[in-house]
């Protein structure tokens, strides 16, 4: 079955909701609109949480909606509910067009189509029987606590979401997708001594569960988990100070979507509370720093067929060899900042309304050995994995907490350290990037993005890189 006839049956068929009636009440709801849109979605999702050796929690929901936008220059009226019928749109009609009164306006023009597609239709909440995703839990709890007699606590998570979405424009204008998304997470505690320390792991994408779910990916998946957790017995306290550090491929993107990426959303540098803001053409990065938003990338985690205003995700050059040439847009920032939207418009649901996000974003791979990077380090840090953070998008500030990292002492990677914490500021610490690595690796599909109240998937990634003169919060006395 096709997405559109997968939506047309969900939203009209099982409704009987008129299609020809309900674009007419979009029509009606837009008159002297700028843009906007109907939003239905429906969505089925669910959590399995195995812990201490048993099912501890198993969720499944169901929910529908719809959400109505008009756009009236920079203000727009937004309305929701999860009634999908004529007379609930109708309603939403009056109050979204309250925006427009006296305007006057010329609604933009519908996104182009496309007929690419990202991903399947697959639903993986029905590939699997319960039984048997309880039973693959088990399993992967019982083989991490056989690995090593350290092992005191195993949790092992599995989640699954499957979502159809259509976008309505006036004239009749549609386009509609059907997104699966599933994520499968592994975390162990370890004991020595009297000292326990943890790990976490985790894998997914748009795709079925059964890609991730072999004996040898889940395996891998535990036993990284694992041996964070047996690595961090070992640390030290974390030195503190100005240094030079190094980060490793693929998720310490996470810093890099965190301290620069939000600044590159085109609301932010409208309104002019971006570090970027204003900065257009110019030098923000040092030579070889390329950074792109890529949300065409198959089955990631991150990519959408088109966002959630229609609009086919796209490649968007942001910083290309330290010079910005860009900013994520939906449509009506990039209307009001004359620009082309590039398919960044991402709500969390028909409850939201869609603003600028990133969808996988990451830095290109230079033409450094990564080990030549390490050697070239005399005394320094080498930062693997992260936790949270915290960044201000104003000045470009971050904090971010250190899960794995070790020091590095005349060009080796030594003792691993723990408490460290990194202190800077994105746009100008990007200036401070003296080496970057040939291995640019993506991260493995577990990533989360906040902003506005919504929380949306998304990628990161980066290759090995050198940034000179960091600061480093640490313990050691």
């Amino acid at each position: 079955m096709s997405f559109t006839a997968t939506t047309n049956k969900l939203f009209f068929e099982h409704t009987g909701m008129d299609r020809g009636r309900v674009t007419g009440l979009v029509e009606d709801a837009l008159g002297g609109a700028d843009d906007g849109e109907l939003f239905l979605e429906y969505r089925q999702s669910e959590s399995l949480l195995f812990d201490d050796g048993q099912l501890k929690s198993a969720n499944f929901d169901t929910a529908q909606g719809f959400g109505l936008r008009a756009v009236s220059d920079e203000t727009a009226g937004y309305a929701h509910a999860t009634e999908l019928s004529e007379e609930a749109i109708k309603r939403a009609g009056v109050t979204v067009s309250s925006v427009c009164r006296g305007h006057g306006g010329v609604l933009a023009a519908a996104p182009k189509g496309t007929n690419v597609k990202l991903y399947g239709d697959e639903n993986p909440l029905q590939g699997m029987a319960f039984d048997v995703k309880v039973k693959l839990l088990g399993d992967i709890d019982a083989y991490v606590r056989a690995k090593d007699p350290r092992v005191k606590q195993v949790s092992v998570s599995l989640a699954g979401n499957w979502q159809a979405v259509e976008i309505m424009r006036a004239g009749g204008h549609a386009a509609s997708d059907i997104r699966p998304l599933v994520r499968i997470n592994v975390s162990v505690v370890v004991e020595q001594d009297g000292r326990m320390e943890s790990g976490s792991f985790g894998a997914g994408g748009r795709a079925a569960y059964e890609q991730w779910v072999t004996p040898e990916t889940w395996a891998n998946i535990a036993d990284e988990a694992l041996r964070q957790a047996i690595v961090n017995l070992d640390s030290v306290p974390a030195p503190a100070g100005e240094m030079t550090v190094v980060l490793g491929p693929g998720w310490p993107g996470v810093l890099l979507h965190e301290a620069i990426g939000h600044g590159l959303e085109g609301d932010f540098n409208r309104k002019k509370t971006s570090a970027f803001a204003g900065l257009l053409g110019e030098r923000v990065a040092a030579p070889g720093v390329t950074v792109v938003d890529d949300g065409t990338m198959n089955e990631r985690r991150g990519s959408l067929s088109i966002d959630d205003e229609g609009t086919p995700t796209s490649n968007t050059v942001l910083i290309e060899d330290g010079i910005l040439k860009g900013f994520m847009q939906d449509r009506m920032n990039a209307r009001l900042m004359g620009m082309a939207p590039t398919g960044n418009g991402r709500r969390q649901s028909y409850a939201h309304a869609p603003v600028p996000r990133m969808t996988n974003t990451y830095m290109l791979g230079g033409d450094k050995d990564p080990q030549e990077i390490i050697q070239s380090v005399k005394q320094g840090l080498y930062a693997v994995n992260f936790g949270g953070g915290q960044v201000d998008i104003t000045s470009g500030k971050y904090v971010f907490s250190c899960t794995e990292a070790y020091k590095i002492e005349d060009g080796k990677v030594t003792a691993p350290v723990k408490g460290a914490t990194l202190i800077g500021n994105g746009p100008e610490d990007l200036k401070r990037v003296t080496m970057i690595g040939n291995d640019m690796k993506l991260d493995t599909g577990v990533g989360m993005c906040g902003k506005d109240g919504q929380s949306v998937p998304v990628g990161v990634g980066q290759p090995t890189m050198r940034i000179e003169n960091l600061t480093v919060g640490g313990t050691a006395a």
